[in-house]
């Protein structure tokens, strides 16, 4: 059984505007989970729709099926995607004293 399990999705480009606070936040949370700021997008959506029971009473309505988008959407090239998150810097390695690196 393999230990990791990667799902691979289909994902569109949408433009969207946010208020400079929000968007400010929004690559303040990256940085502090060490994502893209498309990830935080996609997971605090995600987690939103999920959470609102009304929304979900909703989804299952005829009317859910009707909504005409309103998201700029255009095609993405692959390597649009979110570059993979850099990597937290190591902590220096701690010089040991001369007299234990000797071995004295």
């Amino acid at each position: 059984m393999p230990l990791l399990e990667v799902v691979q999705t289909r994902q569109i480009s949408a433009s969207i505007r946010l208020t400079d606070t929000t968007a400010t936040q929004v690559d303040q949370y990256a940085a502090f989970i060490s994502a893209c700021a498309d990830d935080v997008v996609e997971q605090a959506l995600a987690y939103v729709f999920s959470k609102d029971r009304d929304f979900q009473d909703f989804l299952k309505t005829p009317e859910a099926r009707k909504v005409a988008s309103t998201l700029r959407i255009r095609k993405v090239a692959a390597a649009e995607a979110c570059p993979p998150a850099s990597p937290k810097p190591l902590p220096a390695p701690i010089a040991a004293p001369l007299s234990q690196a000797k071995g004295a």
